[in-house]
């Protein structure tokens, strides 16, 4: 292990500290930038889902064509309107779709930041077996990202907006729901798909076991219908868009898993025969 200098605890919350604004500054050098083209971003990006010509949905429409289904998977309109009855509404949505697209831009580098802090804190086995972890963990943030967007988003908001109690009730949302709405969503994506670096720790520490997760394989399937039900139209196509992906990603935290508890155990044992020969 490296010679590292002796820091109490203040030193490592300067330490930190140092990390975390250098994370912010280039954060918010992409806030500044992404706030600078707001028109250009919250009409092709933060609305974009909202329009009926939306990428996802010419993509089911090419699909219900493919399989025969005619036009049952186009969709034609998305009857809703947005507005702004806060006086700072639309302000205030400038500032947080800055702030949301500065952030997930600058993600890989807060990622190497805070790497960077907690690295020289590991023995050198354990800094040869995590290389690679900010890309890991940045890939899976942005691929989360990209499937909240493009599969999730598109699809409650459509869900959402045709959703009526009585016709006497006009959809017209206010847009400080709307953007909270889809950057909840995309980020609610962005950190499900952590779920294998969360079971990979977990597994570490021993509070996980490839078992417990087989054990609750089914239990698992059914929270992701449930989360499938709930953020898309009601029907079968659109469940099974969003639930594949989930279960995938299970099963890969589970294989995850698997791998760091043989190992685990494989340590353990050449410990205790190293033990056993002194």
């Amino acid at each position: 292990m490296s010679e590292e200098k002796e820091m109490t605890f203040l030193d490592h919350l300067e330490e930190l500290r140092w990390h975390l604004m250098r994370s912010f500054a280039v954060i918010f050098v992409f806030m500044i930038a992404a706030f600078a083209s707001a028109e250009w971003i919250f009409s092709n990006i933060v609305f974009a889902p909202a329009q009926a010509d939306f990428i996802t949905f010419r993509f089911l429409c090419d699909i219900s064509h493919w399989v025969g289904l005619k036009d049952s998977l186009c969709i034609e309109s998305i009857p809703f309107k947005v507005q702004s009855r806060l006086m700072t509404g639309q302000f205030m949505m400038q500032l947080t779709a800055s702030f949301v697209i500065g952030l997930i831009i600058g993600f890989p580098y807060l990622c190497y930041e805070l790497w960077k802090f907690i690295r020289p804190g590991l023995h050198s086995k354990e800094q040869k077996k995590s290389t690679g972890v900010v890309s890991i963990v940045s890939f899976l943030f942005l691929v989360g990202i990209a499937f909240g967007y493009y599969v999730v988003t598109p699809m409650t908001v459509y869900f959402l907006s045709t959703y009526s109690i009585s016709d006497i009730v006009v959809n017209e949302f206010d847009i400080t729901s709307y953007v909270s709405t889809v950057v909840t969503l995309v980020f609610g994506s962005g950190a499900l798909f952590q779920l294998p670096v969360i079971i990979y720790f977990l597994t570490k520490v021993g509070l996980v076991t490839p078992q417990f997760l087989r054990k609750y394989r089914k239990h698992s399937i059914v929270i992701i219908l449930i989360i499938a039900a709930i953020v898309t139209p009601p029907d079968p196509f659109s469940q099974t868009i969003i639930a594949i992906p989930l279960y995938i990603l299970f099963e890969i935290s589970i294989y995850i898993s698997e791998r760091v508890y043989k190992r685990k155990l494989r340590e353990e044992m050449e410990e205790e025969l190293k033990s056993s020969r002194v």
